[in-house]
């Protein structure tokens, strides 16, 4: 009968919880989709990044550092990919906010609910942080050759993490209150949120 390693659960929470809270894409992301959109779509974005971190999190234990590792072009071409899309997805606010009126809400941002989990799946399995932190960070604390039991109880503090920490966001970000102000400079707001991405993406490149 395999038991759970307590102490190996604590260490995953201890450093994935402080990987979740440090802004970064994610972050960026949930706050301006929550603000621009609606309650559900922003949660379904919430959605699609949870699931990337729980893919994240399971090569990380199953050992994607030694991989990357192992063939270090894989590891440059992902970071360069998510990168491209980070550079990509900035812009794209930034070009959007040029042609925004103040008060008008974000016609671009309503896409719908399944648009929506897509955005926050494509945002994080490409996001260059995600994937440095699991294959260092993350899975330095997970011991390997865990068990099953152990495996899953990781799993699930991923996903309560992010689940928790994100869905705040974007309950606090929807409230009707914050979203009133965001379309009253929804213009500025996007170009900070496109210049800070763009940022992002420049500085994994730097790497």
């Amino acid at each position: 009968m395999h038991l759970i390693d307590w102490s190996a659960v604590l260490a995953v929470f201890s450093v994935y919880i402080t990987g979740v809270i440090i802004p970064g894409p994610n972050f960026v992301a949930v706050l301006h989709k929550a603000a621009s959109s609606t309650r559900p779509e922003a949660l379904a974005l919430v959605a699609g990044i949870v699931v990337v971190n729980l893919f994240w999190a399971t090569c990380a234990i199953l050992g994607v550092g030694i991989v990357f590792s192992a063939f270090p072009w894989m590891a440059l071409a992902a970071k360069v990919l998510g990168a491209g899309y980070l550079l990509w997805f900035g812009t794209r606010l930034i070009a959007r906010a040029q042609h925004k009126a103040p008060g008008a809400a974000d016609a671009g941002a309503a896409n719908g609910l399944r648009a929506s989990f897509v955005q926050g799946f494509l945002t994080n399995i490409v996001n260059p942080k995600s994937m440095a932190f699991f294959a260092a960070v993350f899975a330095s604390a997970a011991p390997a050759h865990v068990s099953w039991p152990t495996f899953a109880a990781m799993l699930c503090v991923v996903l309560m993490v992010a689940g928790s920490w994100y869905s705040f966001l974007a309950l606090v970000m929807s409230h009707g209150g914050v979203a009133a102000r965001y379309r009253k400079s929804a213009a500025l707001v996007d170009r900070l949120c496109g210049g800070l991405i763009v940022f992002l993406g420049i500085r994994q490149l730097m790497r």
